[in-house]
């Protein structure tokens, strides 16, 4: 699927949301808060909360666009991790 296509996507749906008593958990679950980190995890919840007290459109699409952000860049370390490990080996920092 065109990533662009599935950005706009889930802006459409999230503006939908606001007035649902369940915003905050069914917003989360469409921007994949999950499979962030868990500063990135938090950082976004704090921002949808944020979005929900606003109601602004404006707000709604930066908000997907970070969280798109935020997961790609969790993907990428999570990949390059996998990469640079080595078997029986951990990763020193």
């Amino acid at each position: 699927m065109d990533p662009k296509t599935n950005l706009e996507a889930t802006i459409a749906a999230i503006t939908q949301l606001p007035s649902n008593p369940e915003a905050l958990r069914l917003i989360s679950e469409k921007l994949g808060v999950k499979r962030m980190d868990p500063a990135d995890h938090i950082r976004t919840k704090h921002e949808i909360k944020a979005y929900l007290a606003t109601g602004d459109s404006a707000e709604a699409i930066a908000l997907a666009q970070r969280a798109s952000e935020r997961r790609t860049e969790q993907e990428t370390r999570t990949a390059m991790a996998k990469i640079t490990e080595r078997p029986g080996q951990s990763i020193q920092q």
